[in-house]
């Protein structure tokens, strides 16, 4: 069996892959260029999913399983995935600890007025008037209840916030004191304090706050985008924080990436900007390769149950 990698894995990985699966063989490149000339071979393919196209599913002849080391599968080709009959799974779950930590820091620089303070302190300016707030008692609606958004309410419990969920379903999920379907938003908006979305990109998702999402939300609210980009319609983003329908808006992902140089965001007082960087840990290969090795163990074993099966249909 041929595992060919376009995903840039460190050394120390790959001899452990090696030694723990000596009667299969890896090909690890560092780039899709690398590892194309390959890809007719391999039967199973490692990736972090963007370089992967409907002209590279043609060539890959024997491909049955890609596993994209990261959660976003939007860039991918699934149509001819699905057409090929290849299964997909992906890194899903990893990602919680370090974007709920992300998240909860960001909210409390914010509150905390940490951009204040670090501008007093570089110009040696004692000034106790910086007004303070908290996380404590303040209501966070999170739009998606999976692993991610799970890990930020039970953080957020912590901080003694309630913590009410939007999903698909809106099945009751651990650490949310009450879940709600994605029609019923409208119904949270008006209670939060602070809206986080960790949405993925789905035809379901995109486009899903709406300029008149951000008028039903008290004006005093911080909003957190760690999710995709096209959660929102950039227009309508930017319209509510020029408005001020909103207080404050942390943004780590964007339509465009990298966002532009002269994008209005960078120069907006109430707005914080981060380079997508939510979900980096030096964690997180070795996260993402314990997953791919529960699955190879199982599909070596001709398993069908395996963990992160995508729904290419549905496109997560």
């Amino acid at each position: 069996m041929v595992i060919l990698s376009s995903a840039k894995i460190s050394e120390k990985h790959r001899m452990r892959l090696r030694e723990h699966y000596p009667d299969e063989t890896f090909i690890f490149c560092t780039n899709m260029d690398e590892a194309k000339p390959n890809i007719d071979r391999a039967d199973i393919l490692v990736t972090y999913g963007e370089d992967v196209t409907a002209e590279l599913i043609d060539e890959a002849a024997q491909l049955q399983w890609i596993m994209v080391l990261s959660a976003g599968i939007e860039a991918m080709p699934l149509a001819a995935i699905q057409e090929r009959g290849i299964f997909v799974t992906n890194a899903s779950g990893i990602h919680g600890v370090p974007m709920a930590e992300y998240a909860m820091s960001m909210l409390l620089q914010v509150l905390r007025q940490q951009e204040q303070i670090m501008a007093n302190e570089s110009v040696h300016k004692w000034d106790r008037s910086v007004r303070m707030d908290e996380l404590a008692g303040k209501t966070l609606v999170i739009a998606g209840t999976g692993a991610i958004g799970q890990e930020v309410a039970r953080l957020a419990q912590a901080f003694r916030m309630s913590v009410y969920g939007v999903s698909r379903s809106g099945r009751d999920v651990d650490y949310f004191d009450r879940n709600v379907t994605n029609d019923q938003l409208g119904d949270l908006l008006s209670t939060a304090d602070v809206v986080v979305s960790v949405l993925p990109s789905t035809p379901e998702t995109q486009g899903f706050f709406t300029y008149e999402q951000f008028q039903r939300m008290p004006d005093h609210v911080i909003f957190l985008n760690m999710g995709r980009g096209d959660a929102v319609p950039e227009e309508d983003m930017l319209k509510a924080l020029q408005e001020s329908e909103i207080a404050h808006a942390v943004l780590d992902v964007f339509d465009q990436e990298p966002l532009p140089e002269d994008h209005s965001f960078w120069e907006m007082d109430n707005v914080t900007v981060t380079p997508h960087i939510s979900g980096v840990s030096p964690h997180y290969q070795k996260r993402a390769l314990a997953i791919f090795e529960e699955n190879l163990q199982r599909y070596r074993e001709k398993q069908q149950n395996f963990v992160n099966m995508i729904d290419v249909n549905r496109g997560y």
